[in-house]
């Protein structure tokens, strides 16, 4: 065979591979999606809040098992349930919504076989920018019967000190620890 050949044989084996399988895009469904986060009050109880607004995307390669995340979350829109912590919460001692209205968080799905596992992020929180991991507890995906195209949710848990991100008010031991908790849903693009 001579070497055009061959070279057309190699082509024409290359065009008959099946294609490779894209990074899809999936959008935040808004509707379904609230991180929150809990932390100690004296050692005594637990305070817990969620934020009721949120959005982003995320993209997921299963062939490759890759993938990112990029949330942005209104900060103002934080709900404990109380309202002097509710005004706390907005003033500079906490996340002081005034100069920082949005918190992100923008990282790369960790897999272990077939499914994401982890996430390995950076958490941007009043403007300071430090590495959060999100470990996943749970991860599925299904054709969703009302919007009628794929869906995948997960739930995710890190922690973080709050002293790193400008609070460090009452953030001595137990105190300082923030637990974060998302529970997503987002919809195939």
């Amino acid at each position: 065979m001579s070497l055009s050949k061959s070279l057309l044989a190699v082509l024409a084996a290359g065009l008959a591979l099946p294609a490779l399988a894209a990074p899809e895009t999936f959008a935040i469904d808004v509707d379904h999606t609230y991180p929150s986060l809990e932390f100690s009050h004296m050692g005594i109880s637990v305070w817990r809040g969620k934020f009721d607004s949120t959005k982003g995307t995320i993209q997921f390669d299963r062939a490759a098992k890759a993938g990112t995340v990029d949330i942005e979350v209104d900060a103002k829109s934080i709900d404990f349930g109380h309202a002097k912590m509710h005004e706390h919460a907005m003033g500079p001692d906490w996340l002081d919504t005034a100069k920082f209205p949005t918190l992100t968080y923008k990282g790369s799905l960790k897999f272990k076989g077939d499914a994401p596992v982890a996430v390995d992020g950076q958490l941007t929180l009043k403007g300071i920018t430090k590495p959060v991991m999100l470990k996943i507890n749970s991860f599925k995906c299904i054709d969703h019967p009302f919007y009628k195209k794929e869906a995948c949710g997960a739930d995710a848990e890190g922690e973080l000190n709050r002293a790193d991100f400008g609070m460090p008010k009452y953030a001595e031991g137990e105190m300082g620890k923030v637990k974060l908790r998302i529970q997503v849903e987002a919809l195939k693009q």
